[in-house]
């Protein structure tokens, strides 16, 4: 609908709007809310309207509007304004607390059907982005605004699917929460945690435009101890219909919305990698997750894309053991002590052994594939190699993760010799189109195997002279095991 005149609007005393009209120097009520919010978008702006006492007038302007049959143009005209004044501007912030701004922005909300199935997206946007503005202003306007949204309204306000309201949401419960143990604590809460996992189920619907969603997961899974009780909740709620139906829970060992999460947690990990310390909770149920998804899938569809693949339980596969790559590369290295405790964690709780097992298990790369047809063993490439990766890169994450594993880890390195595991490694140091970086992946791990590590080198030299790695697909790629004469040591290196 159209912007109304002025008399149309019917307020019962017109002389409130005057402050307005001197500042703007103009005497049409749409022409100076316009003027207002252009002043408004600079510092020196929002601090000169904020000593005319512009503020109180916007909310009185919004709060008549509420009740008016012609305000949309001129309500999103001023919320647009109390957005700009709000943005950084101390006095205008507080000014906002103190004349019950959230109070009304609460009814400015409600009043936009936010529980309907049409909300007004355009102006609860807007209206979250001024309690946003607001909430970066201090621990007082933090706690004002959570009080007034929590649960019910952070609830219904979760559920609305847009990426225009998402993005503000998430910006303003991050903002409360950060540095605020006890509310991260009733936002992980069995009141809070159903907020979080309906702004997982929109964004994984729309997306999400801004890095607020992000450092809200960072904050909750990596950097404090939430993500297994998430992820579970997920499960919980994601297991009924919108119509409260229960959905059969043993045809859906994972649901979307958990694939979504790990995929989000997944790249936080990535991007952060030198600054998250990993918890021991996190990286054991991660694990225990992957465990679940390997038993979950049955391995029998070749790979038609990269994640996501759209299927929950594939991408669950996935994002976990991606997530174990960055964790077992997080937690390499020397001086490092205190977190290589969450490696061997993994390790004794039996990664390396089922990461080996399912390497295995895997007919072997397309190249080497090719290699045992041309040789006769076209049983050997069907008979005993039953499983195919079920995403391409698959084979790829397994090598990373171990290649991760025997960085400068001596036991995890004798581990892999013990277990009849130099020549399968070895195995994974060839180009392979389903698995984009095998090649790059395989060498790193041989590398890590060999280095510092004499019994592994003398077993790849033995190898080698047993004709064991003597590869063509080896030798194609410029590859090759070099023997000392004299040390009988081994490496991998470039024929060149």
């Amino acid at each position: 609908m159209g912007g109304a005149s002025l008399t149309e609007l019917s307020f019962p005393q017109n002389d409130f709007l005057e402050p307005l009209f001197t500042a703007s120097k103009s005497s049409d009520l749409k022409e100076t809310l316009e003027i207002l919010i252009a002043i408004a978008k600079t510092d020196d702006g929002r601090a000169d309207l904020a000593s005319k006492n512009i503020l109180p007038v916007v909310l009185q302007l919004i709060t008549h509007l509420l009740n008016d049959p012609f305000d949309h143009e001129y309500l999103s005209l001023s919320l647009r304004l109390m957005r700009n004044l709000c943005a950084g501007e101390v006095a205008n912030q507080k000014s906002f607390i103190q004349l019950n701004g959230v109070g009304i922005f609460l009814t400015v909300l409600r009043s936009k059907k936010v529980a309907s199935s049409e909300p007004d997206h355009g102006i609860i946007r807007m209206g979250l982005q001024v309690l946003a503005n607001v909430s970066l202003a201090g621990k007082e306007h933090q706690q004002a605004i959570w009080g007034g949204l929590f649960h019910d309204e952070l609830y219904m306000l979760a559920k609305v699917r847009s990426q225009g309201t998402c993005d503000p949401l998430c910006m303003i419960i991050y903002a409360c929460c950060d540095g605020s143990p006890e509310l991260v604590l009733q936002l992980c809460g069995n009141q809070g945690l159903p907020i979080v996992v309906e702004i997982i189920r929109t964004a994984s619907l729309v997306g999400f435009g801004e890095e607020w969603l992000k450092l809200l997961l960072s904050r909750i899974c990596l950097e404090d101890i939430y993500f297994p009780q998430l992820f579970s909740r997920i499960y919980s709620v994601c297991s009924y219909c919108e119509n409260g139906e229960e959905i059969s829970l043993s045809s859906n060992p994972f649901f979307t919305e958990q694939a979504y999460l790990l995929n989000i947690v997944s790249e936080i990990l990535n991007e952060r990698l030198k600054e998250i310390t990993i918890l021991n909770d996190f990286a054991l149920c991660i694990f225990g997750i992957f465990k679940k998804s390997v038993e979950a899938f049955e391995f029998g569809s070749r790979a038609e894309s990269r994640l996501p693949t759209g299927f929950a339980v594939i991408d669950v596969l996935g994002y976990s053991l991606t997530i174990l790559r960055d964790i077992c590369a997080n937690n390499g290295g020397v001086g490092k002590e205190d977190l290589v405790d969450v490696v061997d964690s993994l390790l004794s709780s039996g990664l390396l052994d089922l990461l080996l097992c399912l390497l295995r298990d895997l007919e072997p790369p397309k190249i080497i594939r090719k290699a045992m047809n041309q040789a006769g063993n076209q049983e050997a490439t069907t008979s005993y190699f039953p499983k195919v990766c079920p995403y391409k890169g698959f084979r790829r994450d397994l090598v990373a993760v171990i290649g991760n594993c025997a960085y400068r880890r001596k036991h995890v390195q004798d581990d892999i010799r013990q277990k009849n595991g130099m020549l399968l490694m070895l195995q994974q140091c060839v180009t392979d189109e389903d698995n984009p970086f095998l090649r790059e992946w395989g060498i790193w791990s041989m590398r890590n195997l060999l280095e510092g590590n004499s019994e592994n080198q003398q077993a790849v030299a033995e190898l080698e002279l047993q004709g064991s790695v003597d590869m063509p697909e080896l030798a194609g790629l410029g590859l090759k095991v070099e023997v000392d004469q004299n040390t009988r040591s081994a490496k991998l290196v470039n024929i060149s």
